[in-house]
């Protein structure tokens, strides 16, 4: 009876995500809440704690990056980027994807992305590469990028879960191998990336184009491209003090000793350090660039942070709900499984990602029962990290759809199969290399 109870509730958790995925969006969070009102009302289950640690993290950071774009901060950060790109356009399927992966991570979000995506288009095509190689991994990137983000809200789940008692797996320990793996897999996967697809040259679409008038010929020597944003005084200054925040929230991490005490005498936990850094950049930029703080809501970082909110309340709730109730089953069973072959639980991650397109959702649905199953922290981040590539295996995402419009040479594609498009291979890739890389560092200084 147990076990049937277990299976009948894990359709409902399953179903629920499925339908939110559905719905997209706020959807995601409704349909979670709805998850826990079956399984409350339904099976008589005590409800589990909503993630409210990781919820005030997302809306501080989100608070303090809509600050940062309403003062023009991003475009600031977008301007540097592509500077960076330009100096090494025959080698822009690694370039690329590094800048994006380092941006990304800097502003907690992916978003960032989009204005660098013409400028990778550009410069990319008129250097003779096919633009569906850095487009591609670029996109990816900004994927395995929150895993090592301080201010995501993918690391917001993952420290509130893993920086206590009896873990105290901490910000910086979680960083310090996330960030070596993600950018070893991100190299290695922009060597085997370069050779996807057909050169230009030797592209008969491209070619037909070209020939048809449709698109110019490459052209190496207007290597001069520039993205279009406007910079201002105002945004360089916001771009500079959120990213002297994202410094700060890092050393916090990694030097305990000039964290203030609590009350027992102990330093302060990460979750409230990042939240207090947060709300200080925020205000430290109104004071500084004076944005228009009546049009924050407006923003798109803003609306991109609440809908990411609402989702995480919804689901995360939902899985706590269920777990609570089966902790010592799945411990047992799931539990033996993962720990028998670790590996299952990046496969877990990895589908979790497919299905919600959320990091934050599938660090709060799998890593509680990779924790559970004993798994070491150090392997356990690491392949968390990989496997957040997994929210581009499916072309449904902005950012994906928006690389495909940007590139005129159509070599960037969304497909029409689910698997033949773009990205399929370059998310396989970065996820297997990361997580690689991952377990290899987790098992050297992870814990």
């Amino acid at each position: 009876m147990d076990i049937f109870l277990f299976i009948t509730q894990l359709l409902v958790v399953l179903g629920c995500i499925v339908m939110g995925t559905r719905s997209s969006g706020v959807g995601l969070g409704l349909w979670g809440g709805a998850g826990v009102a079956i399984l409350v009302f339904v099976f008589g289950i005590s409800p589990g704690s909503p993630p409210v640690d990781a919820l005030l993290i997302v809306l501080s950071v989100v608070l303090a990056s809509s600050m940062m774009q309403a003062a023009g901060g991003i475009d600031w950060m977008v301007s540097i980027a592509a500077k960076l790109i330009a100096r090494s356009p025959k080698q822009i399927t690694i370039i690329a994807p590094l800048v994006s992966f380092l941006f990304a991570a800097g502003a907690g979000t992916s978003n960032i992305l989009y204005p660098l995506l013409p400028v990778i288009q550009d410069l990319s095509y008129r250097n003779g590469v096919r633009p569906s190689r850095p487009l591609s991994l670029s996109v990816v990137a900004t994927g395995v990028a929150l895993a090592c983000s301080p201010v995501s809200a993918a690391m917001a789940a993952m420290v509130t879960l893993t920086d206590t008692a009896p873990w105290d797996f901490e910000l910086i320990d979680i960083l310090k191998v996330t960030i070596p793996a993600a950018i070893v897999g991100i190299i290695l996967s922009g060597i085997v990336v370069n050779r996807l697809g057909k050169d230009i040259a030797d592209d008969p679409e491209i070619q037909a184009r070209i020939a048809e008038g449709k698109i110019a010929a490459p052209s190496a020597n207007a290597a001069e491209v520039r993205a279009e944003v406007t910079v201002t005084a105002a945004g360089r200054n916001a771009g500079i003090v959120f990213l002297l925040g994202v410094a700060a929230i890092v050393v916090f991490g990694l030097f305990k000793g000039i964290r203030p005490l609590d009350a027992a005498g102990d330093p302060v936990a990460m979750t409230p350090i990042i939240e207090i850094v947060m709300f200080v950049v925020g205000t430290l930029i109104m004071l500084i660039s004076r944005p228009k703080v009546a049009e924050i809501p407006t923003m798109s970082v803003f609306k991109a942070g609440m809908v990411s909110a609402i989702a995480l309340f919804g689901l995360a709730w939902l899985t706590d709900t269920f777990l609570g109730e089966h902790t010592k089953l799945i411990a047992e069973g799931v539990g033996g499984l993962v720990t028998a072959a670790p590996w299952i639980f990046a496969l877990g991650i990895f589908l979790v990602c497919v299905l919600t397109t959320s990091q934050s959702t599938a660090t709060r649905t799998i890593v509680p029962i990779g924790l559970a199953a004993g798994i070491p922290l150090g392997l356990l981040s690491g392949m968390w990290a990989g496997a957040f590539a997994g929210i581009y295996l499916l072309p449904t995402n902005g950012s994906q759809i928006a690389a495909a419009n940007f590139d005129h040479s159509g070599s960037t594609k969304l497909g029409t199969k689910l698997v033949d498009h773009s990205f399929f291979l370059p998310t396989l890739i970065l996820a297997v290399t990361t997580i690689a890389a991952g377990a290899l560092f987790g098992a050297l200084w992870g814990g």
